[in-house]
């Protein structure tokens, strides 16, 4: 069933003369199976709406819903809900603890109240899935290098099957190779369980490459919402909101402009290299 957020509000500060209104009436319905992509520039709104979703925070006013229940209400069972809607922070740090990896990913169902076989079970099939190699499962999480953390912070949340998947930022500080292999991960990984993923990136070269839908955020409030080509054809609106549509995407524009017979809505390398190569075929042919 989706995931539902109906006017949904948040302030910080809230009775003091520092409050910050962080949201404004957001109306959101994500379905079951989605990869979506959370961009905005920072101050946006973009962590306190994920942060929303995982019951970390309680809308100020609003309701959200998840398979058909308001998540705040009072009998709403919490733990169940971070089983089944699993966030992955930006730092993965943040998220690991225990002396060694496989501890580490055993953490998740072992609070769920599963029996010691099953948990051992679920944290070897997350690890592997994560594609992190055997050597690594019983050394220090901290000893690891930064995508290698990333791997363990998914795992963990892995381990518990969560039917909705929310990664703050999974690809910061990582190299290209480093970016691509994270991604690929999560792309297959949404293919192969049906999950709902939700990526908040402000790499839009990423996002162009990987997510169905686009939600564009903006001072608090929704700004945009389609599909990628749809969000990034209005370059003019996002720079407005400090965004910046793929790089690609200004080049093929160029280059139609200067006559050159291109597909100006490619978003990706791949989209480019494609409609530029087919133009310079067809400028050969015609020569």
């Amino acid at each position: 069933m989706s995931l539902i957020l109906d006017h949904v509000s948040y302030s910080y500060d809230v009775g003091t003369s520092y409050k910050q209104e962080a949201l404004k009436d957001i109306n959101i319905v994500i379905p079951d199976g989605q990869f979506v992509g959370l961009i905005g520039h920072t101050g946006s709104g973009k962590s306190t709406l994920i942060q929303l979703l995982n019951g970390l925070l309680k809308p100020t006013s609003g309701n959200i819903y998840y398979n058909g229940q308001d998540i705040n209400d009072s009998d709403y069972d919490r733990k169940t809900l971070r089983s089944k809607v699993g966030l992955v922070f930006q730092y993965p740090e943040h998220q690991l603890f225990e002396e060694n990896v496989f501890k580490d990913v055993c953490f998740g169902p072992k609070n769920l109240g599963l029996d010691e076989k099953e948990v051992n079970l679920r944290a070897y099939d997350a690890l592997e899935k994560v594609k992190l190699s055997h050597d690594y499962f019983y050394q220090s999480p901290f000893d690891l290098s930064g995508g290698q953390k990333r791997r363990v912070a998914i795992a963990g949340i892995l381990a518990m099957k969560p039917e909705v998947f929310i990664l703050d930022e999974p690809t910061a500080g990582l190299d290209p190779k480093g970016s691509e292999e994270i991604l690929t991960l999560i792309k297959n990984l949404q293919k192969d369980t049906g999950m709902t993923v939700i990526l908040v990136s402000h790499n839009m070269e990423d996002v162009a490459s990987y997510v169905d839908r686009i939600l564009v955020m903006n001072k608090g409030e929704l700004k945009m919402d389609g599909s990628p080509k749809d969000v990034f054809k209005k370059t003019e609106e996002l720079s407005n909101m400090g965004l910046r549509a793929p790089e690609v995407t200004y080049i093929v524009r160029e280059l139609r402009k200067k006559g050159f017979p291109v597909d100006d809505s490619a978003i990706t390398v791949s989209e480019a290299k494609e409609t530029i190569l087919n133009a310079l075929y067809h400028k050969i042919l015609n020569e």
